[in-house]
């Protein structure tokens, strides 16, 4: 599982899963699926062989503002576990707009109070 904690809005969504095959032969993973559009996966389309190292990179499109709680499933040749569940979350803030970066000061001035 990888937490991103809290991201800004349109900020660098990638992560990577490392691990090693520590089977006695080589690891096939036929296909790696998001849970959905926004959670897209990247994964070693060759063999891995035993005691070799790879890496599984996931791509959550930060555009959404919100709660981030996705997963990709991992189908393999393993025989312990020929079905593997990799996990991200965390939270998107939106990024701040012009009028937040302001200072309160320069946004009010030359403003006419109103009368009540």
């Amino acid at each position: 599982e990888h937490d991103y904690g809290e991201i800004e809005q349109g900020g660098n969504g990638k992560t990577e899963f490392s691990f090693t095959n520590t089977g006695t032969e080589p690891l096939i993973i036929s296909k790696a699926k998001g849970s959905c559009g926004c959670t897209v996966p990247t994964w070693p389309k060759e063999p891995i062989a035993p005691g070799a190292k790879a890496t599984i990179e996931v791509k959550y499109d930060t555009k959404r503002v919100g709660p981030i709680s996705k997963s990709v499933t991992i189908t393999s040749n393993s025989v312990d576990n020929s079905t593997a569940l990799l996990k991200i979350k965390g939270s998107v803030k939106a990024k701040p707009t012009e009028e937040d970066a302001m200072p309160a000061s320069k946004t009010l001035e030359g403003a006419t109070p109103v009368a009540e």
